[in-house]
């Protein structure tokens, strides 16, 4: 675990966060800075920089059923939801450990600008 990543550290229980759901392989919690009523994050436990790192199939599958998951529990899965995954500098990714981005609870507008 790297000692400067803030999701490591949250995946650890060293920092605090507002854990909705988990797994054996991964943690979701709220987002600080919520982009809509629902914003929930969803990350491996071991780093994981980023999506073009990813390597381990199974661990991605237990991301994505876990997003599906918090969609269903947080009461926006029949509605809709959108699921954002940031990679590297340029697609905005701002902590480079992998994060799934659960956002919902109103109408979301495409592009996302």
């Amino acid at each position: 675990m790297p000692e400067d990543c803030l999701f490591c550290r949250i995946a650890a229980g060293e920092i605090p966060a507002d854990v909705v759901d988990q797994t054996e392989r991964a943690i979701a919690f709220r987002d600080i800075t919520p982009q809509a009523p629902v914003h929930v994050l969803v990350i491996p436990r071991r780093h994981i920089a980023t999506l073009s790192l990813a390597d381990d199939g199974p661990e991605l599958g237990d991301l994505m059923l876990l997003a599906a998951r918090v969609a269903r529990a947080e009461g926006i899965a029949e509605s809709g939801f959108r699921t954002v995954i940031n990679t590297n500098d340029d697609g905005g990714q701002m902590v480079h450990h992998l994060h799934i981005h659960v956002l919902g609870g109103r109408r979301l507008r495409w592009p996302p600008g």
